[in-house]
């Protein structure tokens, strides 16, 4: 320009003018150009025009003047060298200035164009004066975490430089000469940078991130002809395209964006680079072709122009997603990076990555997810169709692999949270032993519901599965991980992409389903729980009771619990029982759980509210208040200890199931096991053997056997009922379906069913039990512990009434033996008597004592038998509410305790006050 200029300001002085005083006097002769002379014509040239390759004189309408070739050539012989040199360092790539930014003085001219014009305007007036000096300088700034950012510092503004630097006034230059200098400047300003006639507006601020990423207005500058002037500002849109792109690929590149954010944006900047060719084939057309006008410019970029276009929309979706061109934004943090945060911590790293601020980053499938739905919506366009296109198989490749890695080894390489699996990395494998929500299992892989391509939210549930069995065979060592997966899909729309989801899900259940059947055993794992839990058979059981029975008498704090597990081990090991066959039976261990089983469930029942139908968990780690009489007996619980990878199926969640089902039979069993005591003392005991002269006596001791044999029936029916109608039909039912996954009823050999129904299948067979013995439903939990509770009360007094029985009896009194006494027993008696020391008291009051203790006997019984009937009654009648509504299996319960409660005064349906209490 600079050589233009110089030689367009050494022919002027040649020429007519209308003010020889005046400095820049170029355009006082293009209003009579059409009739001045040649010599005219080229001493009013405009220095744009000057400054042109000889091919580019053009008239107003943009055609070639009739000019002599010859003529030409000598005109411009003196600047050919000059503009060589100039046309060099105009029609650098990008890649080659990006190359070159390390030297300032070669991006000096690109970044300050203007001085061309104000460098000739001083020359002009002073010829002997030095220029105005005015060097920007481009410096390099300092690396930062997108690999794509482009590290040349910002050029200072044209609005800065100096006034004598300004270029000549548009009105002042002929229509040639402004369209040669504003294809020049649109040249510039494809670019990113500014022309000398079309600059940044003022509302634009480079240094501003939000403002670079919304792309810069242009204005031109006052004086460009009309016609001009609109071709120009529609053009200008594709410079706020590019240069918005730019900024776009600096800041979308960054670390935590994520691959996929950086493989789109490699994309881009491809894009990019094939647009800046364009750039420089149309400066060429500038240089080289003399009919190359404004309009051919505006016809060549158009295709660009909707292509640049596409880009910007896509970029500016992204950028409302992360809140980068609002100061305000709806979009909370993202949870799932909770745990990656604290991970961080541990690590020493900072509270949040990078130079985000805590917003929600759009990236991973969020990303593939908004290029997908734009690619539906302009499907209707080819251009447009074939451009998103190839950016979504281009962005998807970096999640295809991580996706190939998960679905073939079992392994998440996500250094930046975008896979639609996210990894719970706090939750390990060792917590197994003390995890009752199954973490490891549900909460160690889960899917980023918000995070989901559109193309995987069809099988998400497939490829969590996949890679989570995948995952456990190979910590088990059943996955070669070093080897790579042949022929996988590398982008959305290869055609064997769900084929590969289906395939890789059906390889990984069936290598777990194996791993889990045959090589650990699980039937036999599941038979062995039954053997103890469910003591099926329970001779071992009745023996370890028998032998521990004087241990497990004492308060729970007192018992040796060491002790019981020798004792335990000792009947495990007894030859002829069927658990001494069980290879697993050193899992099994003694422990005491001082909360008793009621409280227990009552607990649970309430915190998880079981009553609407939600699924039953295990209590927290809050405090329960202990129960401060409890024994041995109602204290002791067995535990098992499950390997890897079978604890998956038998977690903790699982055994505390079994544990509270094994607590109430063996609750059950212990009060029968009193009841029989208490049966063995009234039919052993003198007292109760030998018939009273004393009718009322004789009817009392009727009372309390009637009682007796009722609470036994209750009792016995009870574990009757959730052992042979509950426990066992649904244990065979679980079996038949274990047996079918297992591949062993059709005959193929192959599981029908995936891992994740057989362990539901598990806990579902628990809860089913749980339910069908009443040990979910709170109402039915508080009327069970109260009968209970009567019935332990009743066989612990025993002993206390048989010694006011013996108070009560006058023939145990009086000095004559009974006829069903024997001497020996008589004898004793007598020496019991003996040994007491009675003052002497009338008979009357002796017989009031007697009266007095068998009223005393009747009232106590009857509050018995009140307690036991009433609830006993309030118990059928919401059994036969449950079952008409949840559990039809509770009928035949129904009729079975229906028989201990007939021909008393509280048989028969109850109010509604005496169901509530």
């Amino acid at each position: 320009m600079s050589s233009r200029v110089s030689n367009y300001s050494e022919r002027r002085t040649n020429g007519t003018s209308d003010n020889d005083t005046n400095p820049r006097p170029r355009a006082s002769a293009h209003t009579s150009r059409a009739s001045q002379s040649q010599h005219d014509q080229r001493s009013t040239r405009s220095p744009q025009t000057a400054n042109i390759n000889p091919a580019h004189k053009r008239s107003a309408s943009g055609n070639p003047r009739p000019a002599s070739r010859i003529a030409e050539e000598r005109r411009t012989e003196r600047m050919t060298v000059t503009t060589k040199e100039k046309l060099t360092s105009r029609t650098r790539s990008p890649d080659r200035r990006s190359r070159d930014a390390p030297q300032p003085e070669k991006r000096k001219s690109k970044e300050a164009p203007k001085p061309r014009h104000s460098d000739t305007k001083s020359r002009d007036s002073k010829p002997d004066a030095p220029p105005t000096s005015w060097e920007p300088v481009a410096n390099l700034t300092p690396h930062t975490s997108a690999p794509l950012a482009i590290r040349v510092s910002i050029p200072p503004s044209a609005s800065e430089a100096p006034l004598s630097l300004q270029p000549q006034p548009l009105h002042e230059l002929s229509l040639e000469a402004q369209e040669a200098a504003i294809i020049e400047d649109l040249l510039f300003v494809f670019m990113g940078y500014e022309g000398q006639y079309i600059r940044y507006a003022y509302s634009y601020d480079p240094n501003e991130e939000r403002d670079r990423l919304a792309g810069p207005e242009f204005k031109i500058l006052p004086g460009l002809d009309p016609s001009l002037q609109d071709l120009t500002q529609s053009m200008l849109k594709i410079a706020t395209y590019y240069s918005a792109l730019e900024t776009f690929v600096d800041v979308q590149s960054r670390e935590e964006f994520g691959a996929v954010n950086h493989a789109l944006c490699a994309a881009i900047r491809k894009s990019l680079h094939d647009y800046l060719i364009m750039v420089a084939q149309l400066e060429t057309q500038f240089l080289t072709n003399e009919t190359f006008t404004l309009h051919l410019l505006n016809v060549h970029t158009l295709p660009t122009s909707q292509m640049m276009f596409q880009l910007y929309s896509l970029a500016h979706e992204f950028l409302k997603r992360n809140a980068l061109l609002d100061d305000e934004s709806s979009e909370d943090s993202d949870p799932d990076d909770i745990e990656n945060i604290l991970e961080n911590l541990k690590r020493g790293g900072e509270l949040v990555p990078g130079n985000m601020t805590g917003k929600k980053v759009c990236k991973g499938g969020v990303v593939i997810g908004l290029i997908t739905k734009r690619l539906e919506t302009m499907s209707g366009d080819p251009a447009a169709r074939s451009l998103l296109t190839s950016l979504l198989r281009d962005a998807s490749r970096p999640y295809m692999a991580m996706l190939n890695e998960w679905l073939h080894h079992g392994e998440i390489r996500d250094p930046h949270s975008e896979f639609l699996i996210k990894e719970q990395k706090s939750i390990r494998r060792d917590r197994l032993e003390q995890d009752y929500t199954d973490d490891y299992w549900e909460r160690r892989y889960t899917v980023r519901e918000h995070d989901i391509p559109p193309q995987l939210v069809a099988v998400k549930e497939k490829v969590l599965l996949a890679g989570k069995y995948l995952n456990v065979v190979r910590e088990c060592g059943g996955v070669d991980v070093s080897k790579v997966a042949q022929d996988v899909p590398k982008s959305f729309d290869d055609p064997h992409f769900l084929d590969n989801v289906n395939n890789a899900y059906a390889h990984a259940n069936e290598s777990l389903m194996k791993l889990l059947l045959t090589t650990h055993a699980l039937p036999a794992r599941l038979q062995s729980l039954k053997h103890y839990f469910f003591l099926d058979p329970s001779d071992y059981f009745t023996y370890f009771m028998e032998l521990s029975a004087s241990e497990l008498r004492k308060p729970v704090k007192s018992v040796n619990i060491v002790k019981l597990q020798s004792l335990l081990d000792l009947v495990l090991r007894q030859p002829g029982s069927i658990v001494s066959m069980d290879p697993f039976k050193e899992d099994v261990h003694v422990e005491m759980n001082e909360v008793g089983l009621i409280k227990m469930l009552q607990r649970v029942v309430n915190i998880t509210g079981i009553e609407q139908g939600e699924a039953l968990q295990p209590p927290s780690n809050q405090p329960i208040e202990n129960d401060k009489n409890a024994v041995g007996f109602t204290s002791l619980q067995l535990d098992y200890t499950v390997p890897f990878p079978v604890s998956l199926v038998i977690s903790r969640k699982t055994v505390w199931r079994y544990q509270a089902l094994f607590r109430y039979l063996l609750s059950l069993r212990y009060l029968e096991s009193q009841l029989a005591t208490t049966w063995q003392t009234h039919n052993t005991g003198v007292v109760w053997c030998h018939k009273s002269s004393i009718r009322r006596i004789e009817i009392w001791k009727r009372r309390v056997w009637t009682l007796r044999a009722r609470m036994v029936v209750f009792v016995q029916q009870l574990l009757y009922f959730c052992t042979l109608e509950v426990i066992e039909p649904n244990w065979q039912s679980l079996m038949s379906r274990l047996k079918a996954k297992d591949g062993s009823i059709d005959g193929s050999g192959k599981p029908d069913r995936t891992v994740d129904e057989l362990m539901q299948d598990h806990v579902d067979f628990l809860d089913t039990c749980l339910k069908g013995c009443m040990l979910t439903n709170g109402k039915l939990i508080r009327i069970h512990s109260k009968l209970m509770q009567t019935c332990t009360v009743f066989a612990a007094h025993m002993n206390w009434l048989s010694r006011e029985l013996e108070k009560s009896d006058p023939d145990l009194i009086g000095p004559i033996r009974p006829p069903n006494m024997t001497d020996k027993e008589w004898k004793r008696f007598q020496a019991i008597k003996s040994q007491k020391s009675h003052g002497d008291s009338g008979s009357n009051s002796q017989l009031q004592d007697e009266e007095t203790r068998v009223n005393n006997l009747f009232e106590i019984i009857r509050n018995w038998e009140k307690n036991f009937s009433r609830h006993l009654q309030i118990l059928l009648d919401a059994l036969n509410h449950y079952a008409a509504t949840e559990t039809v299996v509770l009928l035949s319960l129904c009729a079975r305790l229906a028989t201990a409660n007939q021909g008393t005064d509280f048989s028969g349906p109850r109010n509604e006050e005496d169901v509530a209490a």
